[in-house]
């Protein structure tokens, strides 16, 4: 006897469930991106531009394969090349958003001290969140 549809398809997140997913995996890979946006800054001696952006990079990254797999259900379903195509470019814009609102914090601020740093690095991450957030359930990865 075959199994009814609703048994054989795995059960949709809700909302909430996938915003807490989405924030428990941002937080690990937060943890990268600062992690070496402070070895890259702190302790290289890098250019606060170069250090941010690599440190972007690899956590974007590692966000990107873990929520496809965790959070979002409908990043398997449809045309997944164009998925990876409208989330290069969503992360394009997210990176110049977070680079240049760090960057002008930086700069308008004449950041000196390390919570300084800190400070400018978490309001931007926290504006690329939302802005990922949003586009990702609406656009990108959507059920």
């Amino acid at each position: 006897m075959a199994e009814p549809a609703a048994q054989t398809e795995p059960k949709r997140l809700g909302v909430v469930s996938q915003l807490i997913r989405f924030i428990v995996i941002g937080g690990g890979c937060a943890i990268i991106d600062f992690g070496t946006y402070s070895l890259l800054l702190g302790l290289a001696g890098w250019p606060v531009w170069l250090s941010k952006s690599i440190s972007f990079i690899l956590g974007t990254t590692a966000s990107y394969l873990i929520n496809r797999k965790f959070t979002f259900q409908g990043a398997n379903t449809g045309n997944t090349r164009a998925k990876l195509g409208a989330f290069a470019a969503l992360y394009t814009t997210t990176y110049f958003v977070n680079m240049g609102s760090n960057q002008a914090l930086v700069m308008v601020f004449d950041a000196q001290e390390p919570w300084q740093f800190t400070l400018f690095w978490v309001i931007a991450q926290g504006l690329g969140t939302l802005i990922n957030f949003i586009m990702l359930k609406v656009l990108i990865f959507r059920d």
